[in-house]
């Protein structure tokens, strides 16, 4: 029973090859990609020729915040190192 089910396995397993290979080797397949790559130039400066070109709004957007630094400046000892002390 399993050398019956091992054969229908490995048919079908070359016929879902064969049948890639069928379609991606056919005239009609390479002549779509043949057309596409030859028209892809063409596509893509219609489509840089559209896109807008936006204003630059961004200046003294960002704006340093000092605070976080003042917090670091107490003398507080670091707690890290203690946890590697034996008591």
């Amino acid at each position: 029973m399993h050398k019956v089910i091992n054969f229908i396995f490995i048919i079908v397993i070359i016929l879902f090859f064969f049948n890639i290979f069928k379609f991606y080797s056919s005239n009609n397949n390479v002549k779509k990609v043949n057309l596409n790559r030859t028209n892809i130039e063409d596509v893509l400066k219609t489509k840089i020729t559209n896109i807008p070109i936006l204003e630059n709004n961004t200046n003294d957007i960002i704006e340093f915040n000092s605070s976080f630094s003042e917090e670091i400046k107490n003398d507080e000892p670091r707690n890290f190192w203690n946890l590697f002390k034996v008591k």
